[in-house]
């Protein structure tokens, strides 16, 4: 039986500028950065306060999963602003907006009322969005 969640990846182009952006802006923490003796680079950052369950910051590059094709296309698609990455919560949604807006954190838009609580949208560098919500019951 599958007990949790442990891992998910978000897709980046650059993975210094994701770690800077994670870490930098958003305050996570790095759990793992090591390079496997194949050269892949295994980069994993965590909300701070959160480590058991990690953020793959996957490179969009051609492997033993991805050909050439597969790589043009998400590369597209992600820079188009086509693929939403996921969710985080916070306690105060309009406050951390204001916080993160004033580091340069780009927003799709601002903090507004849902029938869940508080969203706001924002996006990474490369254009993975994502909802951060403060939920009615927090």
């Amino acid at each position: 039986m599958i007990q949790r969640m442990s891992h998910a990846s978000i897709f980046v182009l650059d993975q210094d500028v994701a770690k800077d952006f994670y870490v930098g802006k958003l305050g996570f923490e790095v759990n793992t950065d090591e390079t496997m003796p194949n050269g892949f680079r295994w980069l994993t950052v965590n909300p701070k306060g959160q480590p058991g369950f990690e953020i793959i910051l996957m490179k969009v590059a051609p492997g033993p999963k991805l050909q050439e094709e597969d790589v043009a296309s998400m590369t597209h698609l992600i820079k188009r602003g086509a693929l939403g990455a996921g969710a985080f919560e916070t306690a105060d949604c309009r406050k951390t907006y204001e916080e993160l807006k004033a580091k340069g954190v780009e927003f799709l838009s601002p903090p507004t009322d849902q029938f869940y609580g508080v969203e706001a949208v924002f996006k990474n560098p490369f254009g993975n969005w994502f909802s951060m919500t403060q939920p009615k019951h927090i």
